[in-house]
């Protein structure tokens, strides 16, 4: 059977995460393709020189994000190549330029779509949560401000109507308010105010989309441009 090679002895940090990631990286290079059956957890054991419990706990995490599906009396099966739980950690873990060039691509079509889809019902919602996030001021509590800063952005995601990209922004919300934070504490830079705001909603409001636009890139932008320099270093 395809993959069915020894792979490298796994280093004793956490058995169950080692075999996780030694069986994504099976799976995400082709070795163990989709629709095709596994090893079954003896040979699974062997080749990852862990216990058969060890091989059942990482099966059964991997078929709970739908990586793999388990069919009784048949056998484990690849059922999708990526992880979406993995893909987001390393989203997570990129670096703030990359992950500011990211969220230009997001917010900016976000509010283009919000601005021609917004409900009444929307608008209010926007502006509530809008008036909730206000203006940051200096010795307030961060973790609180960043949540009503992210629920406003989720606000206008909403607003699109969109569920795939609802759907990817609360995904990406973690990485989001993480880089947030980032930008406040480690690295001193102001945080985009409530005018600059306030612009994106306007703009939602009376239906602009170009302006919604424009309005949420120049929130975003400058941080883009803040972690880049001459020699790339962007972390």
């Amino acid at each position: 059977m395809s993959g069915s090679s020894s792979l490298s002895q796994l280093p004793r940090r956490s058995l169950v995460d080692c075999a996780i990631d030694a069986m994504r990286e099976k799976i995400e290079s082709g070795a163990w393709p989709v629709g095709e059956r596994i090893p079954k957890e003896t040979e699974l054991a062997e080749m990852l020189q862990v216990g058969r419990n060890t091989v059942r706990e990482a099966i059964r995490v991997l078929s709970h994000a739908d990586v793999l599906e388990v069919r009784q009396g048949d056998g484990t099966y690849v059922r999708f190549e990526l992880d979406p739980a993995a893909v987001m950690r390393r989203v997570t873990r990129s670096s703030l330029r990359d992950h500011f060039e990211l969220r230009v691509i997001l917010e900016t079509e976000a509010a283009r779509l919000a601005a021609q889809h917004r409900t009444a019902r929307d608008i209010r919602k926007l502006e509530k949560t809008l008036k909730a996030r206000g203006e940051w001021a200096e010795g307030s509590d961060l973790d609180r401000f960043l949540k009503a800063d992210t629920a406003f952005h989720l606000a206008v995601a909403e607003a699109t109507h969109n569920e795939a990209l609802i759907e990817l922004y609360r995904y990406f919300l973690v990485a989001a308010r993480q880089a947030g934070r980032a930008v406040m504490e480690e690295h001193g830079l102001p945080e985009p105010g409530y005018a600059a705001h306030e612009r994106i909603f306007r703009a939602i409001e009376q239906g602009d989309g170009a302006r919604a636009a424009r309005a949420a890139s120049a929130v975003v932008r400058p941080l883009v441009h803040a972690f880049s320099d001459h020699t790339g270093n962007s972390d």
